[in-house]
């Protein structure tokens, strides 16, 4: 069983919602779609799991604090401040905080509105 299979469950995560836009007046045919961009925290120790896919969700982050390490297609590759990464349909991942410091990412996604 991979590491991706075996992620554990999301602990020691805030999410906090910074703004958001509804794309369908600004973009003909994004009905339905908003612009979001989240600042997420993940304390030392803390998960963003379990394995989880961006179809139909694409995004980008970028961290501004500490390091987290995104585990994706067997490999741990951490990201620490100023660094960044795309999400798109291809990605299956999870993320964790191995570090002694809380991790903030800013990330920005376009989402179906709920």
């Amino acid at each position: 069983m991979s590491q991706e299979q075996t992620a554990p469950e999301t602990r020691g995560v805030t999410v906090k919602l910074l703004s958001s836009i509804d794309l369908g007046p600004e973009i003909e045919g994004m009905a339905g779609r908003q612009l979001r961009m989240r600042m997420v925290t993940i304390e030392p120790g803390g998960v963003f799991g379990p394995v989880h896919d961006h179809k139909d969700r694409p995004g980008t982050v970028y961290i501004l604090q500490g390091t987290i390490t995104d585990h994706r297609d067997g490999v741990a590759r951490d990201y620490g401040p100023g660094v960044g990464w795309p999400e798109d349909a291809h990605t299956l991942h999870w993320l964790e905080n191995r570090g002694t410091i809380p991790a903030v990412e800013i990330s920005v996604d376009i989402v179906r509105q709920e």
